[in-house]
């Protein structure tokens, strides 16, 4: 692809609090589409519609791009909240993700990993070892941005997704988001779930699990959500990695195995 590349970011909020965020990486055609849809996405939000929309438009070095590939993606059924967190748990210990660290993370998603109590507008950068938060802003937090992919990348991954049942943009934009995040060196594995209260489920990503899928991670209603990023032990450069997740842009011309359903079977 030698055509100019734009970064196209949405941010909306009501009542002055963050609603929703979305990103696309893209060629100028197509940059009124997505804008339009973009700006529907935020007035169509299940918790109400935005009170304020913000559409930024940034034209992206093309030297600076990096090439990526999509994470496999499988599903874990669990069958309530509480079974998906304790998958959860686990699967981020099979990254390396100490069980402090894994219980801090779900319980600040849990209990709101803002200040205030709600949802943060970024993600919690957490210690993989300690478990200590490190970004410098727990309210804002630290974005993934500047990803996107190829038109031909995009259409194969909707094909696929759609012959399992999974092609809507809540496992799309993930599975972009977790590409980018576990491209940066010095980031062990993710933890998310959203923040929309009639989406239950999220997933847990790293580069030895790739993108597993759990049904449930938080009861229906729930309003607070969020993402956790696990940093390697020793790794002190901060600053690098939050300057590789919100300002180096990583374009994905490859897909990864998008797998079945398996039900969730735990140890003992």
């Amino acid at each position: 692809m030698n055509e100019t590349l734009y970064s196209l970011r949405m941010h909306a909020s009501r009542g002055g609090e963050h609603l929703s965020g979305a990103e696309e990486l893209t060629t100028q055609p197509h940059l009124e589409t997505l804008a339009a849809a973009l700006v529907r996405r935020a007035l169509g939000h299940p918790r109400g519609a935005a009170e304020s929309i913000q559409i930024t438009v940034e034209a992206v070095d093309a030297g600076r791009v990096r090439r990526g590939v999509l994470p496999d993606l499988r599903t874990l059924s669990v069958t309530d909240f509480r079974q998906g967190r304790k998958a959860a748990a686990a699967l981020l210990e099979t990254a390396g993700i100490s069980a402090l660290a894994a219980t801090a993370a779900i319980t600040a998603l849990e209990k709101g990993a803002s200040p205030s109590g709600k949802s943060m507008r970024g993600a919690m950068l957490i210690d993989a070892t300690s478990g200590k938060r490190l970004e410098p802003d727990a309210s804002r937090g630290v974005r993934a941005s500047r990803m996107g992919l190829t038109p031909g990348a995009a259409a194969l991954l909707r094909e696929r997704l759609s012959a399992r049942g999974l092609d809507n943009p809540h496992v799309r934009e993930a599975l972009v988001l977790a590409a980018k995040v576990l491209s940066v060196p010095g980031i062990a594995a993710e933890l998310c779930w959203s923040d929309d209260p009639d989406y239950t489920a999220g997933y847990v990503a790293a580069l030895q699990l790739g993108y597993v899928r759990l049904t449930h991670l938080k009861p229906v209603g729930e309003e607070r959500g969020g993402r956790a990023f696990f940093v390697r032990p020793g790794h002190g450069d901060i600053n690098g990695i939050i300057e590789q997740l919100e300002r180096s842009p990583l374009l994905i011309d490859e897909i990864g195995a998008i797998g079945g359903s398996a039900p969730w079977k735990e140890e003992r």
